[in-house]
């Protein structure tokens, strides 16, 4: 099926009256996106912010008499809005999203694949996991990047803590690269759903993997046991984090930290540094991932 769309450009204090007319002159859906490449990184609890300049696309179907969907709209409105109707081509955006996750490699041993895909190297530890609900597939620079720092460990024997674990994946690596035992903590339950079914796909049993909601962990049975703790949030969460996150090492324990900026950095290794010494282990898109051990008593 063909579809018309009709694009705006605009500002955040427009968006909900341009919204609102896109939705009354027939779109059966609107969309918003960044027109500036202006990232929003890390917004407040309960916030919901917009980008500075914010295009908004309203899609109607190809019979729809676009003039009088037009006529809708005050012209010096749709003037100032840079106003255009664009023809969408109908495609099977299953597939075609498929076609552009491909198998990718991390460091020496560990690759990420598609279910659907052969993976490239049978002999490598492969991860095999979809693109879902939560996040990490491997395709962020964080994620990837914490995965690089796992691929580079001696993980034999070790226990492990994912915290903010969104899909799982960074457990999961650690269990297959040879991690005794995993906690897997996120605040969304639609991660905790897909940590437990990325498990499942790759062979990890039950009871090697603890999967909890933040306020559901054993703190008692947690505290100062794992090896290495891994977080891959925000810089924001990272430092109100710091006293759970260090509570679970061990002496002598590793902490890897991610999901921040390079010019965040040195805020957060100064935050840390009565308890540990963190620097930058890796970097990658302006992104880095932290490194420190906690000192052994």
């Amino acid at each position: 099926m063909t579809w018309l769309q009709l694009r705006l450009d605009t500002h955040p204090g427009e968006v909900e009256d341009l919204e609102a007319r896109l939705l009354a002159s027939g779109a059966v859906a609107v969309t918003m996106e960044d027109n500036a490449d202006q990232p929003v990184l890390e917004p407040g609890v309960g916030e919901t912010p917009l980008w500075g300049q914010t295009r908004l696309t309203g899609l109607y179907p190809a019979d729809t008499d676009m003039r009088q969907v037009l006529a809708a709209f005050p012209d010096d409105l749709l003037e100032r809005a840079n106003q255009r109707v664009e023809i969408l081509e109908d495609k099977d955006w299953e597939r075609e999203w498929m076609q552009h996750y491909r198998p990718m490699a991390f460091g020496e041993r560990l690759w990420v694949c598609p279910s659907w895909i052969q993976p490239p190297e049978p002999a490598a530890i492969n991860l095999m996991l979809d693109p879902g609900l939560a996040f990490g597939t491997g395709t962020h620079p964080t994620t990837a990047l914490c995965l690089a720092q796992l691929d580079g460990m001696d993980l034999d024997g070790c226990e492990v803590v994912d915290y903010g674990c969104g899909s799982g994946i960074l457990a999961v690596a650690a269990l297959r690269l040879g991690a005794a035992t995993a906690l897997a903590v996120d605040n969304d339950p639609q991660a905790l759903v897909a940590t437990r079914d990325n498990a499942g796909r790759n062979g990890i049993p039950a009871v090697r993997l603890e999967v909890a909601a933040p306020e559901a962990v054993d703190s008692h049975a947690w505290s100062g046991r794992a090896d290495l703790v891994i977080a891959n949030i925000l810089a924001g969460p990272l430092m109100e984090l710091a006293a759970t996150l260090l509570a679970l090492l061990k002496p002598g324990g590793t902490l890897l930290l991610s999901g921040l900026l390079q010019t965040q950095a040195q805020a957060l290794c100064r935050h840390y540094a009565g308890h540990i010494s963190l620097g930058i282990e890796s970097e990658r898109d302006g992104w880095v991932c932290l490194r420190g051990r906690l000192p052994a008593q």
